[in-house]
């Protein structure tokens, strides 16, 4: 039987970095070889497939209809390979190598350093990388296998299995001082009626979440003064803008005990949001995903009992 060739897995990375890229420059950087180098294995997968995979000019590199498919199956084919790998590394401990995490902004610096401590104590020789995003950048890349776990603000769409971490409050912020701030009690919704409410700008999920509590309020939204973080936000409310609301645990971050702002809590039912880990539910790695969430639900849970003191 005749021996015939096949293209290689460095073939595949090239190829499919390139796609990601959208540049060969910017995938020889990622795959850390020369420009010239990584040509030259382009080139070479294409002579072996008999196809074009690529359109080249000066000003863009576009992917043919052919390789459209090719670039597909390229991802499916590493993402085997990797779990071949997975599979040796689960035999013996979970959870060990790399592991690419990717997180929206509005939890990435208020949760990870509660949650990570545990990680690393439970997992010692996981080989974490950080990506912050917002959510669907995050679940394209989840598809594209550029990420394998992304902790974000559940539920989300598409073909993923998703566990829960915790369910987070809504606090309301307003300038010290303000009538809303004045009321007796915990607030409802309703008390945001009339009032001026600023909000993150559009992309991020936290936007939507509060929108529709401000919605079911009655408040309005400043549509010419939308925030691109929560610490802008904060600043803006600081400025006697309007009132926003914060999740708790970035409102115990960015809100100073004796500062131009200050909070209030809902009562029951708390608004909030859900926090979990989503992943492909195509992925090999199911039941170590599960021990990830598992110890980083636990986290969690001390963490904000420790916040709701």
């Amino acid at each position: 039987m005749p021996i015939v060739s096949r293209v290689s897995i460095r073939q595949l990375e090239c190829l499919v970095a390139v796609a990601e890229h959208g540049s060969f420059r910017k995938a020889a950087r990622s795959l850390e070889i020369s420009q010239p180098a990584l040509s030259a294995q382009v080139q070479a997968a294409e002579r072996l497939l008999g196809v074009q995979v690529f359109e080249r000019d000066r000003r863009a590199v576009l992917i043919t209809p052919a390789g459209e498919e090719i670039v597909t199956r390229g991802r499916e084919a590493l993402e085997a390979v990797d779990a071949v790998a997975d599979a040796a590394r689960r035999r013996g401990e979970p959870l060990v190598g790399p592991l690419r995490l990717g997180v929206i902004p509005t939890i990435a610096p208020y949760w990870l350093p509660a949650l990570l401590p545990s990680v690393r104590a439970k997992f010692p020789r996981l080989e974490l990388s950080l990506r912050e995003d917002q959510t669907h950048r995050l679940l394209a890349q989840l598809v594209s296998g550029q990420l394998d776990v992304a902790l974000l603000a559940l539920p989300v769409a598409g073909d993923f299995t998703t566990a829960e971490i915790a369910h987070e409050g809504f606090v309301v912020a307003a300038p010290r001082g303000a009538a809303i701030m004045r009321k007796r009690g915990k607030l409802a919704a309703g008390d945001l009626d009339a009032e001026i409410v600023l909000l993150l700008e559009d992309g991020h999920c936290l936007r939507d979440q509060a929108l529709e509590v401000c919605h079911r309020g009655g408040a309005t939204e400043a549509m010419e003064l939308r925030a691109t973080s929560l610490p802008t936000l904060v600043q803006m409310v600081a400025g006697g803008l309007g009132v926003t609301l914060l999740p708790e645990a970035a409102a115990a971050s960015l809100v100073q005990a004796k500062g131009p702002i200050e909070v209030a809590s809902f009562a029951e039912p708390v608004p909030g949001r859900t926090i979990g880990l989503a992943w492909r539910t195509s992925s090999a790695r199911l039941r170590e995903f599960r021990q990830l969430a598992e110890t980083m639900r636990g986290a969690a849970g001390k963490y904000l009992e420790k916040l709701r003191r």
